[in-house]
């Protein structure tokens, strides 16, 4: 067939032209040929004789090491890259590959069920990765994808693959179903032009490297596969990283299109740069602080750039998940440090562990219960595990060192909870004082998501130096309505009547006590919902670093008595839809 027969073979442009929505995972607009990166396939598990399972125990150990080595120098690359966060992800792989808890169940398997290592340490990762992926936490459940990643890496060492090669070989979309961090991050930045995934999520580590690297990026995006198997490897893809739509073979009208929203993209980031150093004030002089929410240091370079007057919510579960022990002193230390230098001199607030119950982690080896969200987590675990939390005290002293550090302890229910927390945090400054090691001083407060805590706030406010509301738990049981049931989405609204009078009783409650409060759920990044914290007189929020101009820019807008007036009438509501088409209102109003 000549050149000519081929393309007239070819589908005509436009045949399989669709619009797909995704998830919006890292902002930018791509378009190219698409490619799938994929590795070649592992041979199929073995059963190995009862005189080869020493043998293969010693080799699985010798490729777990080798891959433990790997992702350590992986970890040094983008660390040089400048990349200092999202090296730790692969600091955490070299971790994850040397687990023994991980190696042993798979040495057991070996011997046990006479399987090869191949066939073992998939079955060792998926266990792990399948309790991961139960958790109610959407970034919890992303670590899944680590756990199979690292055991991957070790199967291809047994088979004898070596390292993955990125098979990248000219400029293209990449498009799975997931693609592993390690692949991601080995990929050709010159030749990728962006990521779109049929799976993952945007707290995956393939999304936030993607991010970190300026890569437009789209997750959870459904039907990808089969629709450009059946386009073909010739039809091009348009995506937006920041709205989630990909265009199969885009026609002039798309390409325009996304040009002007390329421009209007890159017009929005240079405004939330420019805007960045604006004071969140209304337009009658009430000033509200702006904090960030974070979940690992990575994420503070972006709080920073985004004009983040601290950390509200630095969330430390990171540390403590996907391993067989708990992290040491000397590894949190590390890890709060550095946030505290990146914010320094503002303050950052570490939310002591929050695992337990839906969150849950092996080495503390509790029971399963019947409700979890109501079970013992947080601060709850302390009574049976208290060194878990004397040891995270003592890293967050040590911390303070090098800028301004605030602890609160989650799931705090009334001022027994806050004698425990007290207890602990003198326990941990004693054996820090008889150690001789250097401190800094450091401010105590609590979360308030239980409405039991704020109903008695009076009785222990006195005795610590802040609060901070998390209104996603306090939504779910003042309404009685879990998180993750689409069926009670009726239910689920922060701007319910009763969860505004709660909020109100915290802020007078902080108002006598002379003590700072603040919200730090996702509340206080929704503009709408953030008008009405302010009327109802909280003057600190903390959000994802990526609400923070959208927030910032509804403050600007609105004047204080209008919000105070409306967050008045509001609590004597009808209806949380009532509430929120008046605030609503003011926020539109206040944008024209």
């Amino acid at each position: 067939m000549t050149a000519a027969d081929t393309r007239s073979a070819l589908p005509p442009i436009g045949q399989h032209r669709r619009q797909l929505q995704g998830v919006p995972a890292s902002p930018g607009v791509a378009r190219g040929r698409w490619t799938r990166i994929e590795r070649p396939p592992l041979p199929a598990p073995m059963r190995i004789r009862p005189d080869q399972q020493d043998a293969e125990v010693r080799r699985l150990q010798e490729a777990a090491a080798a891959v433990a080595k790997a992702s350590t120098a992986l970890a040094a690359r983008v660390h040089e890259a400048g990349h200092e966060g999202e090296a730790e992800i692969f600091a955490a792989h070299a971790a994850i590959a040397e687990d023994p808890e991980l190696l042993d169940d798979a040495a057991r398997r070996i011997r046990g069920e006479a399987t090869d290592g191949i066939g073992a340490i998939a079955a060792a990762a998926r266990t792990v990765a399948d309790s991961l992926a139960a958790l109610d936490d959407e970034l919890l459940r992303s670590r899944a994808t680590d756990v199979l990643d690292v055991a991957e890496n070790i199967a291809r060492r047994l088979a004898g693959f070596g390292s993955a090669d990125a098979g990248l070989h000219e400029a293209a979309i990449v498009i799975g179903r997931d693609l592993p961090p390690s692949l991601t991050a080995s990929l050709p930045r010159d030749r990728l032009l962006g990521i779109a995934l049929e799976g993952s999520s945007p707290t995956a580590h393939a999304a936030i490297l993607a991010r970190a690297y300026g890569i437009a990026s789209v997750v959870g995006v459904p039907d990808l596969l089969a629709v450009l198997e059946a386009a073909g490897s010739d039809v091009e893809l348009l995506m937006d990283g920041s709205t989630g739509v990909v265009v199969v073979d885009p026609d002039p009208s798309d390409l325009a299109r996304f040009a002007q929203r390329d421009a209007d993209v890159r017009a929005g980031r240079e405004r939330d740069a420019a805007e960045a150093t604006q004071p969140a004030a209304t337009r009658d002089g009430a000033l509200v602080t702006l904090l960030a929410n974070i979940g690992a240091p990575s994420e503070s370079t972006d709080a920073v750039r985004l004009g983040a007057a601290g950390v509200g919510l630095f969330r430390t579960e990171f540390l403590f998940l996907e391993r067989s022990r708990p992290p040491s002193e000397d590894e949190q230390a590390e890890a709060y440090s550095s946030v505290a230098r990146a914010f320094a001199p503002y303050a950052i607030t570490i939310r002591l562990l929050d695992v337990g119950g839906d969150k849950p982690i092996p080495y503390l080896q509790r029971a399963p219960e019947a409700n979890p969200f109501l079970g013992v987590r947080a601060l709850r675990l302390a009574r049976h595990e208290p060194d878990l939390f004397i040891t995270q005290l003592r890293a967050c002293y040590r911390a303070a060192i090098h800028g301004r550090v605030k602890v609160m302890a989650p799931m705090v229910a009334d001022a027994a909870d806050v004698d425990i927390l007290l207890d602990l945090d003198a326990r941990a400054r004693r054996e820090l004082v008889k150690r001789g090691d250097a401190i800094g001083e450091m401010e105590l407060g609590v979360m308030l998501e239980i409405p039991s805590a704020i109903l008695v706030a009076d009785s222990y406010f006195s005795r610590i130096r802040f609060a901070s509301i998390g209104t996603n738990d306090l939504v779910q049981y003042t309404l009685a309505v879990d998180r993750g049931n689409p069926n009670l989405e009726r239910y689920r609204d922060a701007l319910h009547p009763s969860v505004l009078r709660l909020i109100r009783y915290a802020v007078e409650a902080a108002a006598r006590a002379g003590i700072e409060l603040s919200v730090c759920g996702e509340m206080a990044g929704d503009p709408v919902e953030a008008l009405a914290l302010i009327g109802l007189g909280v003057r600190s929020l903390s959000m994802g670093p990526s609400s923070l101009a959208a927030v910032r820019r509804a403050i600007r807008g609105v004047d204080l008595e209008t919000v105070s007036s409306a967050a008045l009438v509001s609590q004597t509501a009808v209806s949380p839809a009532e509430v929120r088409s008046r605030f609503a209102a003011i926020t539109q109003r206040g944008e024209s």
